[in-house]
């Protein structure tokens, strides 16, 4: 049984997740570790995350919709790939157990965030510094992201902003707009599998949404004010945050 307390955490911890995947990514340190603290199985927990933040995602998109302009090719080619990787992770993950599942995700969420200090000098080394990338570059790194998206939402931001870098030349203001839209696809299309394989607590799914939905909205108008340094420094820092703790939850 959910205490009336237990639920106010939990709107917060949404509204905050839903401003942070906005503005850099690893929002959901602030709800996955409430979740457990709550009482909801690992797995479970992880499940209804993923529903519960996807109205953030919205919140997002809508928030960063200015530097989703001249962006259209990208979405096209790249939405349905963020979208069949998301139902992927989300099968997969409901066929793994509590234990294997807390043993995995600090290690994923660790090189994401190792990913993203040398983004910048892996592109260039990629692109030879002189020509700009092929967007079907980006295609195989979307998927993969999308992929720990439908397995593992936290920290989804942090790979998707990561490797679309390295494939993709553009700043990284835009790219953090382009990044919140895959993470929308691959949420959205992983909370729909979940729907139907059960393993929602739907009550704390709905109270979580409202929260998600706020925070994104106003992380969104955020995100395009913060200098692209800034932002870099604040999701990778986010990125070894988020790792530390699940580590610490694995070993304990």
């Amino acid at each position: 049984m959910i205490a009336p307390l237990d639920f106010l955490l939990l709107l917060i911890a949404a509204f905050g997740a839903g401003c942070v995947n906005a503005i850099a990514g690893g929002g959901s340190i602030f709800t996955f570790p409430v979740l457990l603290a709550v009482g909801v199985p690992p797995v479970s927990a992880n499940i209804t995350n993923t529903v519960a933040l996807c109205p953030g995602y919205v919140g997002g998109v809508v928030g960063q919709w200015r530097d989703l302009a001249g962006q259209g090719r990208r979405l096209a080619i790249l939405l349905p790939v963020a979208a069949l990787g998301g139902v992927i992770g989300a099968w997969l993950l409901t066929r793994t157990s509590d234990r294997t599942f807390m043993t995995l995700v600090p290690a994923l969420v660790l090189a994401a965030s190792a990913l993203l200090a040398v983004q910048e000098p892996l592109r260039r080394r990629l692109s030879g510094g002189t020509r700009r990338i092929a967007l079907g570059w980006a295609i195989a790194p979307v998927a993969i992201a999308a992929v720990y998206g439908g397995y593992f939402g936290a920290g989804v931001s942090v790979i998707f902003l990561a490797l679309i870098g390295i494939a993709i030349e553009d700043s990284l203001t835009r790219l953090n707009a382009l990044k919140q839209a895959m993470s929308l696809a691959a949420n959205v299309t992983a909370a729909l599998y979940f729907a139907t394989s059960g393993g929602i607590v739907w009550p704390i799914a709905g109270v979580m949404a409202v929260g998600a939905l706020a925070g994104g909205a106003a992380g969104g108008r955020l995100a395009s004010l913060v200098r692209p340094g800034t932002l870099r420094v604040v999701v990778v820092v986010g990125g070894l945050v988020l790792a530390g703790y699940f580590a610490f939850e694995a070993a304990a």
